[in-house]
C-alpha cells in the first residue's frame, strides 16, 4: 500500500518521538529550551569535523555536543557571564565554526539543506536501528535515573540536602540531550530537533496530572505528530521535517482551545509555571 521509505519514515519517526517526549518534559520544567538551540546547533560542527577526519556522523555530532555540555556547565560554574548570554555565544559560535569549516572542505559535495532541515524519507534500515537502538537506551536512563532528574528539577536545594546531586543529574540530563541530538539530526534536521523536543511536551502539558503521565502524553503526542506530518507531507507535497513540526504545533493550538479542559498540574510543572 505504501512504498518502504515511507513505512522506514513513519517507523523512524516514531521511535524518535518517544522518546523525545520525557527528555522535552524536563527540558520544560528546567526552562532549558535555549540549551536544546545550543546542542543541536553544535550538531553542525560535529557534522563538519565527522567528515574532514572522516570519522562516524553520529558518534562525532555526539561528541560535540557532549563537549559543549561539560563547556557549558564549566563556565556556569565560573559565574563570567549569565546563563543565556553563554548559551548564545556557544549555539552562534559552534554553527559559524560549522559552516566555516565546511566551506573550506571544497573537495566534500555537501547537501546543507539535508542537515538543516532533515530527511527522514531518507532513512534506512541501520538509521532505524540506530535511531530506536539509542531511544531503548535514553528511555531505561531516564527510568534509571528518574528520581534525581525529577527532584532536581522540582527542587535543588532539597534534592542536594538529600544527597542526590543535582549538578550529576544535571550532566546526565545534557548528555542524554546530547545522545538525542544525534540520533534525531538525520530526520528532522539541526534547526527543527528543539521544536519536536518542545511542542509536544508543551502539549502534554494541557492534560497530564502527573510528571509521569506528562512523559507518556508527550511521547504518544510526538508520534502522533510525526504521523500525521508524514500523511500530510505525502498528500501536500512538502518538506517531511516542517511538516512533521507543523503537525505538532496544530496539536498544541488545539490543546489551547477553551473546549480542552486543562488538568491537573504536578508539581514540576507549577515551579516552571511560577518562575
Amino acid at each position: 500500500m505504501f512504498d518502504d521509505f515511507f513505512l522506514r519514515a513513519i517507523f523512524a519517526g516514531v521511535g524518535l518521538a518517544l522518546t523525545t517526549g520525557p527528555l522535552g518534559c524536563f527540558i520544560i520544567w528546567r526552562r532549558m529550551a535555549y540549551f536544546g538551540d545550543t546542542i543541536s546547533h553544535s550538531a553542525l560542527l560535529g557534522v563538519a569535523l565527522s567528515l574532514l577526519f572522516q570519522l562516524n556522523l553520529t558518534l562525532s555530532v555526539f561528541a560535540v555536543a557532549a563537549l559543549v555540555s561539560i563547556l557549558l556547565l564549566f563556565l556556569q560554574r565560573r559565574q563570567a557571564l549569565s546563563a543565556d548570554a553563554l548559551l548564545g555565544i556557544l549555539s552562534h559560535a559552534t554553527l559559524a565554526i560549522g559552516l566555516v569549516i565546511v566551506a573550506f572542505m571544497s573537495w566534500v559535495r555537501i547537501d546543507l539543506i539535508a542537515f538543516l532541515f532533515g530527511d527522514i524519507l531518507a532513512v534506512s534500515q541501520s538509521d532505524i536501528a540506530v535511531i530506536w537502538g539509542g531511544g531503548i537506551f535514553v528511555l531505561a536512563a531516564i527510568a534509571w535515573f528518574w528520581r534525581p532528574l525529577l527532584a532536581s528539577t522540582v527542587n535543588p536545594e532539597l534534592a542536594e540536602a538529600e544527597g542526590l546531586r543535582p549538578e550529576r543529574a544535571k550532566l546526565f540530563f545534557m548528555l542524554l540531550m546530547a545522545v538525542v541530538i544525534a540520533i534525531a539530526m538525520k530526520i528532522v534536521g539541526i534547526l527543527l530537533i528543539t521544536a519536536l523536543l518542545i511542542i509536544p511536551a508543551a502539549t502534554a502539558r494541557r492534560f497530564a496530572g502527573t510528571p509521569e503521565m506528562m512523559a507518556i502524553f508527550a511521547s504518544l503526542l510526538g508520534a502522533i505528530a510525526v504521523v500525521g506530518g508524514l500523511f500530510g507531507s505525502l498528500r501536500y507535497d512538502t518538506p517531511s521535517g516542517p511538516s512533521i513540526v507543523v503537525a505538532a504545533l496544530i496539536l498544541f493550538i488545539v490543546s489551547l482551545l477553551p473546549l480542552v479542559r486543562r488538568a491537573g498540574t504536578p508539581a514540576a510543572q507549577q515551579r516552571g509555571q511560577s518562575s
